[in-house]
């Protein structure tokens, strides 16, 4: 594995940050929308690609998912070159998905960040991955990650919380119990916008955005 830096301007090391993630053919969220974020942050922004997707503002007209061991294959060949700082984990899709990025993750330094932010529930509601991906999810890699994301209706898909009886506190504190270092349950796609924060010991509500 790589440990050179890349350095910018005045020799400062930039950041190398890899994004696992779908492609969004309408540049609004994915891999597309991560390596804008990236851009705007200052780092160098790298890609393993999960799912090729056809999408615009107005929906999804096709997935087209990416073999497993080109998932792998992605992120070797960055982290063998470039090198990996960090990583931020979107939209996964299926199991084998989710175990070749567990499998990817290994091939890291342990102490690599990752941060997962799930696709699950589509801003219809629907739920986007079936009970064997969700399984894999929970039990495979949200114990590897640094940070865990979902936003409520995710939260409770993944839980269990399908009657919808816990607030956005208790979600974070299960959500935590499948093993992130932290949990941080954010709004999800309505008003008012809240996000939970919770390391095991701290719970912190703050104002969304």
């Amino acid at each position: 594995m790589a440990d050179g830096s890349l350095r910018g301007t005045l020799g400062v090391v930039i950041p190398r940050v890899l994004s696992i993630a779908g492609s969004d053919s309408g540049g609004g969220a994915g891999i597309q929308a991560d390596l804008k974020a990236f851009a705007a942050c200052g780092v160098h922004g790298m890609t393993a690609i999960t799912a090729i997707t056809a999408q615009n503002t107005v929906g999804v007209t096709t997935v087209h998912a990416v073999p497993p061991e080109v998932i792998i294959a992605q992120v070797k060949a960055v982290a063998d070159d470039i090198g990996v700082d960090a990583v931020k984990i979107g939209m996964l899709g299926d199991r084998p998905t989710i175990e070749a990025v567990v499998h990817a993750l290994a091939t890291l330094p342990e102490t690599t960040p990752v941060v997962l932010d799930p696709v699950m529930v589509s801003e219809s509601g629907a739920v986007l991955l079936d009970p064997e991906a969700r399984s894999a999810l929970a039990g495979l890699l949200f114990p590897r990650a640094t940070v865990g994301t979902p936003n409520v209706p995710e939260a409770r898909t993944l839980v269990g919380d399908g009657a919808g009886g816990l607030d956005a506190p208790d979600l974070a504190r299960r959500v935590y119990a499948l093993g992130p270092q932290v949990a941080v349950v954010t709004g999800g796609h309505r008003e008012p916008l809240r996000d939970v924060f919770f390391d095991g010991e701290q719970l912190v509500e703050l104002d969304g955005e």
